[in-house]
């Protein structure tokens, strides 16, 4: 049966029982946190009574990275298509972001967790962009868990942004057109100081990723779940983290 390194990766046995290396677990988790609000309306509350359970699961998924050898969480909180949803839901959340960066973070921040933020703050009301400039200062120095919130964002947009920094780079002579390549792109993108994710999971049953990562996730795993948000559990992402270690990541190779 396996057993556990120090390093949270995950040894395979041999037929013999002996040891034959480690396989390592995910190093960098994206998830899409689907589900708050079935899961609010399921018990009788308003959409934005699962964003606030939804909000105060993250702490515990956190909290449990260290255990498992994921050192970088990327977690979906607001895209550039939710500006669709009712005023008073869309107001809700940006109040909640608000409360949650300059009480709740601060806990993580304590724990040594680094917090950046990523998407386009342009529709984001000042305030809020004052409270993720601040902690993201904060947290600058912490080397422990990369926490990364994605809030406005969408990796068609994010890809677009990235294109116009690149042309404007290529129009004032910084940058050769002849020498952009896949590995140029990158470099552009909100994402740039991040390694790409490993494992996406997306939780309430929806099998879509909805804009998330497009360009990272070239080569992620996937796991998608039925388990609603305010329900996923520091076991459960444990459980996906040692599926990904039983994995065989190929990256188009064959394997021979």
């Amino acid at each position: 049966m396996p057993s556990e390194t120090d390093t949270g990766a995950t040894a395979s046995l041999d037929t013999d029982g002996t040891e034959t290396g480690p396989r390592a677990g995910p190093r960098h988790v994206a998830i899409i946190m689907d589900g708050n609000g079935r899961w609010a309306q399921a018990r009788g509350r308003p959409r934005l009574f699962g964003h606030h359970a939804g909000a105060r699961r993250v702490r515990e998924v956190v909290e449990c990275c260290p255990a498992l050898g994921v050192k970088y969480l990327t977690i979906f909180a607001f895209s550039t298509e939710n500006w669709k949803r009712t005023q008073v839901e869309v107001a809700g959340l940006m109040s909640l972001f608000r409360r949650y960066i300059s009480k709740e973070m601060k806990a993580l921040a304590a724990k040594n967790v680094r917090v950046r933020f990523i998407g386009d703050r342009v529709r984001l009301d000042t305030k809020l962009i004052n409270l993720m400039d601040a902690l993201e200062r904060e947290t600058a120095c912490n080397d422990g868990t990369h926490l990364t919130i994605a809030l406005n964002y969408g990796g068609r947009d994010e890809v677009a942004r990235a294109t116009k920094r690149l042309a404007q780079d290529v129009a004032n002579g910084s940058l050769d057109p002849a020498d952009v390549d896949e590995e140029t792109l990158p470099r552009y993108l909100d994402t740039h100081v991040l390694p790409d994710p490993d494992l996406v999971i997306r939780t309430s049953g929806e099998a879509r990723i909805s804009n998330f990562l497009l360009w990272q996730s070239a080569y992620a795993e996937y796991e998608f779940i039925d388990t609603l948000w305010p329900d996923f559990t520091a076991e459960e992402l444990a459980t996906l983290c040692q599926s990904y270690g039983r994995r065989d990541r190929r990256f188009g190779a064959v394997r021979k």
